[in-house]
């Protein structure tokens, strides 16, 4: 048991409570503290984090937008095999990647994350007093040729094995933006093809090469399952 196992729980605990307050993913906030507050080599940090998120967390969620009709089985499952492959792809370029230029490429991807999480123009909209328009519910499913849906896939995994994030935060902004869904199917369909353990490739990628730290992932897990 590491001396800092409690540390470690706490941390899963608040990546959980972030992830279900504000729909962010664990890894967004696992990363950067095994790094900068546990002392984490980056490649260590991004393995153990995607050894966390390979648990199949989301499964009464998954079941909750099935019931309601809230997500589309076939590209799902297109997704998650775009997943298992993106990731391996992703996880081999992290870690023949140089550390400095890992930390770079991770600093724009945060600094994308806080972008689409804030908001600047619907900020700017409510300065304002405009509204912008809003994406109507649809009670069809969209039909998208599956190529299409496969390479968002593809690109959510290398995002994934590449930053150790689920690729949540890839998919439910393209299936919404490029492929018209609506947010609540983008998100069910998001978590059904996060949902078998897509990233066991990349985990085995960061495993193989001595950058995950087991028992960091169990107590962090115990966290965040309690946490979410």
């Amino acid at each position: 048991m590491p001396d800092h196992a409690w540390a470690l729980v706490l941390l899963g605990a608040i990546a959980g409570v972030l992830s279900g307050m504000f729909g962010i993913g664990g890894g967004i906030v696992i990363v950067p503290a095994l790094s900068l507050i546990f002392g984490y080599e980056l490649q260590s940090a991004i393995g153990t984090s995607l050894g966390v998120l390979v648990m199949p967390v989301s499964v009464f969620a998954v079941l909750a937008y099935y019931r309601a009709k809230q997500l589309q089985i076939a590209p799902a499952m297109l997704i998650a095999l775009g997943l298992v492959i993106g990731g391996v792809f992703g996880a081999q370029l992290a870690l023949n990647m140089p550390t400095s230029t890992l930390q770079r490429v991770y600093g724009v991807f945060l600094v994308w994350v806080g972008w689409r999480f804030i908001e600047p123009r619907k900020l700017w909209a409510e300065r304002a007093g405009r509204t912008l328009p809003t994406r109507a519910e649809k009670t069809a499913e969209p039909q998208v040729a599956w190529y299409i849906v496969f390479g968002v896939g593809l690109i959510a995994g290398v995002a994934s094995g590449l930053f150790g994030i689920g690729g949540g935060l890839v998919i439910v902004p393209a299936l919404i933006t490029l492929l018209d869904f609506d947010q609540k199917r983008a998100v069910g369909t998001s978590l059904a093809a996060l949902l078998p353990p897509v990233g066991i490739g990349a985990v085995l990628s960061y495993y193989d090469a001595g950058k995950m730290e087991l028992s960091a992932v169990v107590f962090i897990a115990m966290g965040l399952v309690f946490g979410a």
